[in-house]
């Protein structure tokens, strides 16, 4: 009976064949542990020597790396095993040998790693960022589809910039000048003022050279917007959104978690609600902290951001930013213009901003006067002004980017690690 290593539990004491690759190996004289993996799980496979042919006993002995097979053997329990169980091998049968594989158990660097990215994906910390990477986004359907939310699929190639800014990447629409989808927003708006709660997830990109653990030029965007929702009721949506996912990456990937050696007991206090600070009050709590180069205006830096995280044991929003820094769309805030109805939500741990959200303009005039402000003309922005024309409503929306909350709820470094290709386009297109 074929299966999967994900599935070995319905099969206790049951003979199986499972197709796998090795993944490392050891030997003891009569006796070969074999580390398998078949993209589901891993499990050992044990190979006693009196119980197989003397031809799969070599095979088991002599195998290399990543090399393909068939295994079959008998489920067993493990207690020491991660997963519950192991295999008491009874036979091999060699699919295709790996020669010279080339990460071998030893150490690499992250760049040797990241330029063999293909065959990286293969090892057991990488299998585990993916699979939480696939939880999560699993978990987001489960929650917007039981929120109320429909599913709607933004362009990614468009006509001008949801941030009215420049760091665009280029091309051409035939005869006509578009970009690279840097958010879904303002479409989601459109689909938001027809079916109620959208969301959309797809990839969104920024033409910034920047090179750090905490920034991608490509990334993945989830981003809902809501009609009649307020900021405040933006932000119980947001909370309680992340903190749904945090709980079903505990509940679901737990031998993930285990394997990356994650610190549990920090996500276990991810619940709702998320504490608050404005502003104004984060620029005097880094100011009484030491930091001397920041001023209200200013925008937080990398630093700034973790100095405010420290002090909440939860993920924290930052809100009531100035408008001057903030995008066209956002609400001025009724009881000081100054500044906009909108939140960043701050992860823990120094892994920053995970969310950006606001309330909308949803007043036509003073969208018309924030688009002269801007310069936002022609018909790339003619649509979106005309929401504000035809049965304006409140509307609030955010949008969560997948590889920082991959980042943070895994507790890795780099945040290239939960892209699965973030480097092969340069190999495929030189």
């Amino acid at each position: 009976m074929k299966t999967t290593i994900a599935n070995v539990h319905k099969h206790l004491n049951e003979t199986v064949t499972i197709g796998a690759w090795l993944h490392n190996k050891r030997s003891s004289g009569k006796i070969s542990f074999l580390q398998l993996r078949d993209g589901s799980g891993f499990i050992q496979g044990v190979v006693a020597k009196a119980a197989v042919s003397e031809e799969a006993f070599e095979l088991s002995k002599n195998i290399t790396q990543e090399s393909s097979l068939y295994v079959t053997g008998t489920v067993v329990e493990d207690s020491r095993s991660p997963l519950g169980y192991e295999l008491q091998v009874t036979d091999l049968e060699l699919i295709q040998e790996a020669v010279d594989y080339p990460i071998t158990p030893k150490e690499h660097g992250t760049e040797f790693l990241m330029d063999h990215r293909h065959l990286w994906l293969r090892s057991q910390k990488q299998h585990a960022i993916m699979r939480i990477r696939n939880e999560i986004i699993r978990s987001t359907y489960e929650f917007f589809n039981q929120e109320g939310f429909v599913k709607v699929d933004p362009p990614i190639l468009t006509g001008a910039s949801a941030e009215g800014t420049t760091e665009l990447f280029h091309t051409k629409y035939f005869d006509e000048d578009a970009y690279l989808s840097q958010s879904g927003q303002l479409y989601m708006e459109a689909a938001a003022m027809a079916l109620g709660r959208v969301f959309s997830f797809g990839p969104t990109f920024r033409a910034e050279k920047s090179k750090t653990r905490r920034h991608l030029i490509e990334f993945w965007m989830i981003e809902p917007e809501m009609a009649f929702m307020d900021h405040e009721e933006s932000l119980q949506m947001q909370e309680e959104y992340v903190a749904f996912v945090v709980q079903s990456v505990l509940n679901n990937c737990s031998i993930e978690l285990d394997t990356l050696e994650r610190d549990k007991t920090q996500l276990e206090k991810i619940t709702a609600p998320f504490p608050r600070i404005t502003y104004t009050d984060a620029i005097q709590l880094l100011k009484d902290q030491g930091f001397d180069d920041i001023d209200w205006g200013d925008d937080f830096g990398a630093p700034h951001e973790t100095a405010i995280a420290e002090s909440f044991d939860k993920p924290v929003f930052i809100t009531h930013f100035p408008l001057e820094i903030k995008a066209f769309y956002m609400k001025p805030d009724p009881d000081n213009p100054d500044v906009a109805l909108c939140a960043d939500l701050i992860a823990p741990e120094g892994y920053g901003e995970i969310i950006g959200g606001s309330e909308r303009i949803d007043d036509y005039e003073l969208m018309a006067q924030r688009y002269k402000e801007h310069d936002l003309e022609g018909p790339a922005y003619e649509w979106y002004l005309q929401l504000r024309q035809y049965g304006s409503v409140p509307h609030s929306g955010f949008g969560l980017g997948l590889e920082r909350t991959v980042a943070w709820i895994t507790g890795i470094e780099h945040i290239r690690e939960t892209i699965p290709f973030p480097r092969l386009l340069n190999r495929l297109y030189p």
